[in-house]
């Protein structure tokens, strides 16, 4: 009887536990709040195949400049967009303007997707060449926000996978 109750009182306690995963741990400038969401079309998380289109569904409180980059499966980095100015609200890219199609390609796994946002139009470009570690790719972002301050920039990251 006392393993039984012993059971249930741990059953309890892990039932009151939250498992989260932070995409943006690691990240110099993501919590000045300015980005109120940034998922892709299906939603983090979400599944798509080789030869299907992504898009993404990006919101700010303010408006701004928004680039996005990303990170393959190999860890190549690549910019989507750079600078492309957006009002206070909802935006999904690509626009209809940037007249280009996010399209899913090899190699398979894990694609994260970042979003970097400033209040002011952006004095710098972000380069990507190579492979990059987890600790490469927020460096990258780090140094393309120093020259703002935490109150003008924010940064989110989502992702999807690959299959």
């Amino acid at each position: 009887m006392r393993n039984v109750t012993l059971l249930g009182l741990m059953a309890l306690a892990l039932s009151a536990c939250t498992v989260s995963v932070n995409t943006n741990s690691g990240l110099s400038g993501s919590r000045s709040n300015l980005i109120s969401s940034f998922a892709p079309d299906r939603g983090e998380a979400s599944s798509y195949r080789v030869g299907d289109q992504v898009s993404f569904r990006f919101s700010s409180r303010s408006d701004g400049y928004l680039t996005l980059i990303s990170l393959n499966p190999a860890g190549n980095g690549s910019v989507l967009i750079r600078g492309a100015a957006v009002r206070a609200g909802t935006t999904t890219f690509p626009r209809a303007q940037d007249r280009v199609t996010y399209d899913v390609a090899p190699p398979l796994g894990l694609q994260r997707v970042r979003a970097i946002f400033t209040r002011l139009r952006p004095t710098v470009d972000v380069v990507l060449q190579g492979n990059y570690s987890s600790d490469r790719w927020n460096s990258v972002t780090t140094t393309y926000l120093t020259p703002y301050a935490p109150a003008e920039r924010d940064v989110q990251e989502t992702f999807f996978y690959i299959r």
